[in-house]
């Protein structure tokens, strides 16, 4: 249960901090309307690090299935449907979180499986 826990917590770490690292090293505000080519960059960057996270969340938990992967999901666009409500000025980010960002952490999971199962039983 421990490492269940773990997991998710850790998967969800990497997800926001790569996401504040983003916003910090490139000084955009992620409330704000920006240009698209970093939207681009962010909807690439965002999908890669929530690979990563679902990724890492069947690393640690050594889950046999994906229902700690659609958790992480969930608490993903939960945070950024919270946000979504609560914060002013653009939404797109929060948007790339809830529509794209919390879906893809599952195909970590699911590349994760994939692999330690040989392809076999997913």
């Amino acid at each position: 249960m421990i490492k269940k826990i773990s997991g998710v917590i850790v998967g969800y770490a990497i997800f926001v901090i790569s996401s504040i690292l983003l916003f910090q090293l490139s000084g955009k505000n992620p409330h704000q309307e920006v240009e698209i080519g970093f939207k681009i960059i962010t909807l690439i960057y965002g999908a890669v690090f929530s690979i990563i996270s679902g990724f890492v969340v069947q690393l640690i938990a050594k889950s046999k299935n994906l229902k700690l992967n659609y958790i992480l999901a969930f608490i993903i666009a939960g945070f950024a449907t919270f946000s979504l409500i609560k914060a002013s000025g653009s939404h797109w980010t929060q948007l790339f979180a809830i529509l794209i960002f919390a879906p893809i952490s599952i195909l970590g999971g699911f590349l994760y499986l994939k692999k330690q199962l040989g392809g076999n039983k997913i």
